[in-house]
Parts: C-alpha cells; structure tokens; sequence
C-alpha cells in the first residue's frame, strides 16, 4: 500500500506540516505531540467555558445561585470554583522560577486557603474573569516546551501541605480539573432545564490549530 503523503494544514499566516507526530512550522518550532495536545486542550476548555456561559445566561441569577445538591452547591459556585482553581494553578507556576511570559502581570490567586473561597461574586464579573483566564490559558500553553513540562513544580495546597509534581502532571490535572466540574455544571443546568449542547472534546478537533496567541 502507497504511504499516504502528509496533510498539509493551513492555519491563518502560517503552515504546518505533520511528519511523525510533529507539526512542523516554516518558522522552524517544532511541536510534540505533548505540546500539540495541551495546545488543544486550551482551544477545548476555552470553547467549552464559553458554552457555559452562553448556556448560564439563560437562567436568572437566582437560579443559577439555587443551591441544587452539588458538591459546591448551585451552578455558579461551582463555576466560581473551576475559575479559583485555574487561577490559583497559574499562580503556583508564576511564583515559580519557570519561566512563563504569559503569566506576568495575569490576574492569579496566590492565597488559596479554602477550596470555596470565591473569585467573583457578581455574574458579569465572573463572565469577564472566565473569559480573561481563559485568554492566558490559552496563550500559556504555547510556551510549554518539553523542558518545561518535564521540570518539577514544587508547592504547598489549601492545606499548606507541601508537593512537587512534574509539569506535565500539573498541566493535565488543570485541564481534566476542568473537565470534571463542567461535567458537574451540565448536569445542574439539564436539571435547571437548560440544554448546554455538544460538549466533547473531539467538536473542536475540527476547528483550525490555534494560532499562537
């Protein structure tokens, strides 16, 4: 059988072309299947968060605030505490001595002493926190090199217990964190009546590689 050629992808100013599991750039960066991966994954959660907030909108703000048996209560505490997480992770690696451009001057968490501590109070405040978190996210994840995910991070949690990880664990527990409570917010917003729509991973698959923010 013929070996099918490589696809070429046209994505925006540039192109990449995948030769065993990299892409490569014209302008010479080479992607792992590790990098393209968590590239993805921020596309992903991106995309996802701003389904669930076009999703939330539809409810008032009693509703989303009705405490419906979940582990943190109603809807939006619920999201409010994916945002803690997110910003308190990028925190951790900020303090860090890794270096990450994309976090200097980023609204983080840096005090976590209570996993339901709140982030924003206010609907629309937390709409432009999430959209604001999700912009570095998306941009954090472009400068995760293969050195990078393979140093360790050491830290202490809510509990002021201390830990280290590797980066590439950290990163993937960021995301499937995610994953895990918007699970959980679909299923409060189809018992609120709301239908959030497609939610895979694999939807965004077909959208074009993002471009480096």
């Amino acid at each position: 059988m013929a070996r099918a050629e490589p696809a070429l992808l046209h994505l925006g100013h540039s192109e990449r072309v995948r030769l065993g599991g990299l892409f490569v750039t014209t302008d010479g960066i080479d992607l792992s299947l590790h990098q393209q991966h968590f590239i993805r994954l921020g596309q992903y959660n991106a995309w996802f968060n701003g389904q669930l907030i076009e999703a939330c909108g539809r409810l008032d703000d009693a509703e989303r605030r009705r405490d419906r048996g979940a582990f943190f209560g109603s809807i939006h505490d619920t999201l409010d505490h994916l945002l803690l997480g997110d910003r308190s992770w990028l925190g951790r690696i900020e303090r860090s001595d890794l270096p990450f451009p994309s976090l200097e001057g980023a609204d983080l968490v840096y005090d976590l002493r209570d996993l339901r501590q709140g982030v924003a109070d206010d609907w629309d405040a937390y709409c432009a926190a999430r959209r604001a978190t999700d912009a570095v996210l998306e941009a954090f994840v472009w400068e995760l090199t293969p050195e990078l995910l393979a140093s360790d991070l050491s830290y202490r949690n809510s509990k002021d217990l201390p830990f280290t990880n590797p980066l590439w664990q950290i990163v993937g527990h960021v995301f499937n964190h995610g994953t895990h409570h918007r699970g959980q917010a679909t299923t409060l917003l189809m018992q609120a009546g709301i239908d959030p729509g497609m939610t895979d991973f694999l939807v965004t698959t077909v959208l074009p590689f993002p471009e480096r923010v």
